[in-house]
């Protein structure tokens, strides 16, 4: 495949855009429409210097998008990974013919190296490889600099027998020189110590377009030593075409449009940062390796692709859920009674999961829940909530709501500590914090004399709660009476007061604790059930609200269960005793938004979604 078979959901943008800014923001609108597009801008420019090269965005649009790039559905996808994972030994001729076709579908993973290829028409070496004459892109306001985002980056072991490659974001530092965002749980960081304690260089090489799939399979969680090129071959049903680099010895997809090949030199590093990230917020300066450019190579009409990250709903929306699909049957051989799961967007994926679950015995949630912080990439998950098999759909977000507030029993709460990813902000030490399990699914038939003892209520626990609040009051009146006993408290919200366990969002100035207020509040137990704290503007902004709150809250230092529960969700700082760096939000550049708007390019979207998604 390449990118015209999918030209009936192009958007062609002929207006002259800058790539500082101007066509990452509207790219960054588009992908909040019901039904984005993906948008080719085909005259880049920089303050007066003009691009060849079209400028690619949104590649993965939408759902009809990803079905099309990915041939088939997903769930099929799916299903044929799970059957190769259930093959068991054919005893008759048919059973043998059906394995022999799906051990053909393993034949196809199998990369096929090529003599030449459309990548390498254009050759560009020595002062001729300047990064600067790709139309690379500055983000947001606050970044460091401009960045690729949509790189795929080819790496291998030192001893050959290991190739990888991942979706890294690049740094451009000068003509010659890209920061690697190898984050260290991630698998080019782990080849790349190899290298720094064997202190050789470290050939890298950055492909760039081509079939969008090579993009996808660049993120794809496989498990370490899997080449990720194995799964584009298992999909497509033939094998990946792969060239040698000129400069290096490094392969990568012939029909590629871009390829910057090079070397790493472990002993170098330098300051990459800041970057407005996909969480939403700007990840902070940090020391990474770099890359030295030799060579640049591409087809006889490139393109350049590239992504824009931030606040959600974004393009990674997409390409999650199709890694969320495909990567099902693989999450349930480590937790066979798992049914099903969805990462919402606004959960920025690692910070909220949703499990529907069979359990067969007490507990099994809890196991599950190891089971899944165990697990490669799900090992970053803050926050999981486990439903049983009768709850609603799992993306049938209101219903679950309710269904989860209405089952809610703190005694079935699990805080936890484990790895968080590199990316959150929200920790008390990096890469280590808190874990948060809620069990909501159905009773299982199998209890101990002491559990149902608990559920009789013969058993009183300090965490016991009322089962409901037994005196709601409307938002003007509730915030009256907490105002009296705590003035810093501006706004409430109530949220499924209709539900056993109501959520009040309280809005408050950051001049103390939250857990000082919490403690002053918590005697209103008959008006309150589950407060969660912000010192923000989502509070009647429910979509924002999860995103915010999933992000900012560490479960061991921010989740207290006594008397009522509370959550808190501001943005930390020394009061908290809070001694890192706290970053700052991703947001637009309001003089580029006026100016897309005077052009006529923000259309399809009101005012209300442009409020909402905190675009304005």
């Amino acid at each position: 495949m390449n990118l015209f078979d999918l030209k009936e959901y192009i958007k062609i943008i002929d207006t002259p855009l800058d790539v500082n800014l101007e066509i990452p923001h509207l790219a960054y609108i588009e992908a909040k429409k019901k039904k984005p597009k993906i948008l080719m801008f085909t005259n880049p420019v920089e303050g007066e210097k003009k691009f060849e090269i079209p400028v690619v965005m949104n590649i993965f649009a939408n759902d009809e998008v990803v079905e099309k790039i990915f041939g088939k559905k997903l769930d099929l996808i799916a299903g044929e990974i799970e059957n190769l994972i259930k093959m068991k030994p054919p005893k008759t001729l048919s059973e043998k013919l059906k394995a022999f076709g799906k051990l053909f579908a393993i034949k196809n993973t199998i990369p096929k190296t090529v003599k030449s290829a459309e990548c390498q028409y254009h050759i560009y070496e020595g002062e001729a490889a300047k990064l600067s004459n790709l139309p690379i892109l500055k983000t947001w306001e606050k970044d460091g600099g401009k960045f690729i985002t949509m790189g795929q980056v080819y790496t291998k072991s030192l001893d050959g027998n290991i190739k990888n490659v991942g979706m890294y974001r690049l740094q451009v530092y000068d003509e010659k020189r890209l920061g690697l965002h190898w984050q260290i749980h991630k698998d080019s960081a782990h080849l790349f110590w190899e290298y720094k304690k064997a202190n050789k260089k470290m050939p890298v090489s950055v492909a760039i377009g081509g079939d969008p799939l090579w993009t996808w399979c660049a993120t794809a969680p496989m498990p370490p030593g899997i080449f990720e090129v194995m799964l584009y071959g298992f999909i497509r049903g033939k094998n990946p075409k792969l060239v040698k680099c000129i400069s290096n010895d490094l392969e990568v997809p012939a029909d590629s449009d871009i390829v910057i090949e090079g070397w790493c030199d472990p002993g170098e590093m330098e300051i990459e940062g800041m970057f407005g990230d996909h969480t939403g917020y700007y990840t902070l300066k940090k020391p990474f390796p770099v890359m030295e450019v030799e060579i640049i190579s591409t087809k006889k009409k490139p393109v350049f692709f590239a992504t824009v990250v931030g606040k959600p709903p974004l393009e990674d929306k997409y390409m999650g859920y199709a890694t969320e699909r495909i990567f099902l049957p693989l999450i349930k051989t480590t937790a066979p009674d798992l049914i099903d799961y969805a990462m919402p967007e606004n959960g920025v994926f690692h910070n909220l999961i949703l499990c529907k679950i069979a359990p067969r015995y007490p507990g099994e949630s809890m196991q599950i829940m190891h089971a899944l912080w165990g697990a490669g990439q799900m090992s970053f998950v803050k926050h999981a909530v486990f439903v049983g098999e009768n709850a609603p759909k799992l993306r049938d977000y209101e219903n679950l709501t309710k269904y989860i507030l209405n089952n809610f029993d703190p005694q079935k709460v699990l805080i936890s500590k484990g790895i968080v990813d590199e990316l959150d902000h929200s920790s008390v030490d990096e890469l280590v914090g808190g874990k948060l399990g809620i069990d909501v699914s159905e009773k299982c038939k199998v209890k101990s004399e002491k559990l149902k003892e608990m559920e009789n209520g013969e058993l009183n626990t300090p965490s016991q709660l009322p089962n409901f609040p037994t005196s709601l009051l409307q938002d003007k009146e509730l915030l009256k009476k907490l105002q009296k006993v705590e003035p810093l408290i501006e706004e409430v919200k109530q949220y499924f007061t209709d539900t056993k366990n109501p959520i009040c969002v309280i809005k408050f100035k950051k001049e103390k604790r939250a857990k000082e207020i919490f403690e002053k509040i918590k005697q209103f137990k008959e008006n309150l059930r589950i407060v969660v704290f912000i010192n923000t503007n989502e509070i009647d902004n429910p979509y924002m609200l999860v995103w915010r709150v999933t992000n900012n809250i560490d479960a061991l230092r921010d989740v207290w269960i006594d008397e009522i529960i509370g959550i808190d969700g501001s943005n930390k700082n020394t009061l908290d005793g809070f001694t890192r760096e706290w970053p700052p939000d991703v947001d637009t550049t309001k003089e580029v938004i006026k100016k897309l708007k005077n052009l006529g390019l923000i259309e399809g979207i009101n005012e209300e979604e442009l409020k909402k998604y905190q675009i304005i």
